[in-house]
């Protein structure tokens, strides 16, 4: 299970609402796990990811009991349910932290507000946070604060930033406004959108101890006009003439960093597909992955006199038939 700062909205994940049935929640999970399953997605990475998100979050929400401690406690979920079962328990407990007395509220959310604004986290923009009061069983929110107190880490800040797909093959570096405060991000080569980059130190501060948390960036690259993802591998389209594709040819295809000479053999088919090897897409680790040039056969519209002179020729003299094997086709 991830830790309490790596937080996940597993009702988002799962795409059921928080007032979700149980059955519900098997259904989706069941639809989600076949869509994204391994076997079905071969080498896609990111397939592969979703995959165990979706079980995760199927984990946690099918279980009632982890269920209810993630709707109570949310981001805290685990250190709540970790403390719980090494705290002891009891009504009326008093707790003064740093000079605060919960005689004074009325609940739990009194005492955050109140505590929020003290130490300057009401009003902040960007991300909300929520905070639940634990009402069940027989704790309190004074033993609730108390286990909080001691095993919540510092919040961490989550935000999104958007790339190029130069600026994401090439790296770059970027000066964003979070919180009112600017902070240099540099993003390293390769990154790929749902990407996560982060940054030490940059988070929202603790309102127990003022100590910030991490500030998490997700990326996501803009679609080019050319070049598509396939798993790690780059994708794209390169057109041929029918002769090209018959007698084979040498072609400019375009790369990230610049046109390579490729090969077409003779006798090719349209939708046929050759490999660039080295020629893809950044890897975090170092080294490229493959660029797959797509061939797409191109009749041409507009003949002038003499090419569909020697087209028709083609069409007279030629033996070859592709659709001989359509002759065998029945019900």
């Amino acid at each position: 299970m991830p830790a309490g700062t790596d937080f996940k909205d597993y009702y988002q994940i799962l795409g059921v609402s928080k007032n979700a049935t149980p059955e519900e929640i098997k259904q989706a999970y069941r639809k989600l796990a076949r869509k994204y399953h391994p076997d079905v997605n071969p080498g896609d990475k990111q397939a592969e990811e979703r995959f165990k998100e979706i079980n995760e979050a199927n984990e946690v929400l099918s279980d009632p009991e982890k269920r209810q401690k993630y709707d109570a406690f949310g981001q805290y979920w685990q250190q709540a349910a970790t403390a719980g079962a090494s705290q002891p328990r009891g009504r009326g407990t008093r707790v003064d932290v740093g000079g605060f007395d919960f005689d004074q509220y009325g609940n739990f959310d009194e005492f955050i507000n109140d505590l929020l604004g003290r130490f300057g986290g009401a009003g902040r923009t960007g991300r909300s946070y929520t905070y639940r009061t634990y009402t069940g069983g027989d704790r309190d929110y004074g033993d609730f604060f108390e286990n909080v107190a001691t095993e919540v880490p510092a919040p961490d800040t989550e935000a999104a930033i958007t790339l190029t797909f130069s600026e994401a093959f090439h790296g770059t570096q970027k000066r964003l406004q979070i919180n009112g405060e600017t902070v240099t991000v540099r993003i390293p080569p390769g990154a790929k959108s749902g990407s996560r980059v982060r940054i030490k130190g940059k988070g929202r501060p603790s309102p127990f101890s003022q100590q910030r948390g991490d500030l998490y960036l997700t990326i996501e690259v803009l679609p080019h006009p050319f070049f598509r993802f396939a798993g790690d591998n780059l994708t794209c389209e390169i057109p041929i003439r029918p002769d090209e594709a018959v007698l084979g040819t040498q072609v400019k295809v375009p790369t990230p960093d610049g046109n390579v000479t490729m090969t077409i053999p003779a006798g090719v088919r349209s939708g046929q597909s050759l490999r660039l090897r080295g020629k893809g897409w950044t890897q975090p680790k170092g080294g490229r992955s493959d660029l797959i040039v797509k061939l797409q056969i191109v009749s041409p519209k507009d003949l002038s006199s003499t090419e569909r002179e020697c087209y028709e020729k083609i069409r007279d003299s030629s033996t070859f038939d592709p659709r001989t094997a359509l002759e065998e086709v029945k019900l």
